[in-house]
């Protein structure tokens, strides 16, 4: 791509070495966002899966697919030529390497691909966002609905599965012996709760209750027990502002539910009154620095302020709140969480998730003997 230099700015010549460069860059970022919503359709439409059972022409890709032969030899040609598939000229067939597989197939952390789904979600809502920058206020949490309520699902599923139970809780001191011999246990923001069931599963002598807004997470979240045949955990749609005081819990869960709050700090003091002495607060959130300076070098910062504005802050500022937004950071997390009362606060990072740390936390004095879940 070859730009025109503008008009010869005041200090000096225009470097046209940097323009060309630039206009490279925003070509690059065009075609990444285009291909993203391509290799979203290969996610839902199995065709990263079908391929990676082999190498196979278009024509049979399409048929072990089931699809439309004339989309999919399309769909490949953007896949070949992006790098994502390799392609044999002389044989027509088409090979998703090994090392590609693991970031496009299968229900593992690894799999990136739920995540370009992001994009088209987010981007249903660009007149709105615009509307904001020029009125204020934001989009509704509910226009998301309830599409944004699988895209989480099926972005934090795999880490949950992979890494909930032996990554994450070992990082929480005595917390999993509490947990095995039995405590009381929100998970606020919980989503379609699959983090609360798989909780309640390992822990059978604790009980658990997940809370969030949307009424279409917390039906799903319900249905998933029931599945499960779990008997010690429930749901309700509930604004955690509000989240009942007593009887205390023993440890709250926050994965990735503070930063859109309306009221964050409030959101954070009620957890702290609604714990026991020496309760936990266990809060998985995004992993940046506060101040814009310390995230010129984080190669993850880019995507996180796009999510902030066209979601995360949007949807705090349209019910008048905080607009904390995603990049809160780590330095204004501390603060806010030893304004609410907590000490002991260690962060850590997330395994298989570059994107997230891990703060744990506690309210201070001594806890109660176990609350073994009811049989």
């Amino acid at each position: 791509m070859t730009a025109t230099p503008p008009q010869r700015a005041e200090t000096g010549e225009l470097d046209t070495d940097r323009v060309e460069e630039f206009a490279g860059r925003l070509q690059e970022f065009i075609t990444g966002g285009m291909l993203s919503h391509l290799i979203g359709i290969g996610h839902r439409t199995g065709l990263f899966d079908a391929l990676g059972r082999g190498p196979a022409t278009s024509h049979e890709l399409a048929e072990r697919a089931g699809l439309n032969a004339r989309y999919v030899r399309e769909w490949l040609g953007a896949m070949a030529t992006s790098g994502i598939v390799t392609y044999d000229p002389t044989t027509l067939t088409f090979t998703l390497p090994a090392e590609h597989a693991l970031c496009l197939t299968g229900d593992r952390a690894t799999n990136l691909a739920p995540f370009t789904l992001a994009t088209a979600a987010l981007g249903e809502h660009l007149d709105e966002v615009t509307t904001a920058f020029r009125e204020g206020g934001g989009v509704p949490y509910e226009r998301f609905r309830p599409r944004f309520t699988e895209l989480m699902d099926g972005m934090s599923r795999g880490l949950f599965d992979e890494q909930l139970i032996d990554g994450l809780l070992p990082m929480t001191g005595d917390l999993p012996r509490r947990l095995t011999e039995g405590a009381r246990v929100a998970d606020i923001g919980c989503g379609t709760g699959h983090s609360t069931n798989l909780l309640a599963a390992h822990f059978p002598a604790s009980q658990f209750v997940g809370y969030d807004f949307a009424d279409d997470a917390v039906e799903r979240a319900g249905a998933e027990a029931a599945d499960m045949g779990l008997s010690n955990v429930s749901f309700a749609a509930y604004d955690i502002v509000h989240l009942p005081l007593d009887p205390p819990f023993d440890a709250v869960f926050a994965f990735d539910t503070i930063h859109d709050q309306a009221e964050p700090a409030r959101v954070l003091r009620r957890v702290y009154d609604a714990l026991a002495p020496g309760g936990y607060f266990v809060m998985m959130d995004t992993r940046a620095a506060t101040d814009l300076a310390d995230n010129l070098d984080n190669p993850s910062a880019p995507l996180l302020y796009s999510i902030s504005t066209l979601h995360c802050m949007t949807v705090s500022l349209a019910q008048g709140g905080a607009g904390l937004g995603t990049v809160w950071g780590e330095q204004l997390a501390r603060t806010m969480l030893r304004d609410a009362g907590f000490t002991g606060i260690e962060v850590n990072d997330v395994p298989d998730d570059p994107l997230d740390s891990l703060y744990v936390c506690r309210k201070p004095g001594e806890p109660p003997a176990p609350r073994r879940a009811e049989t």
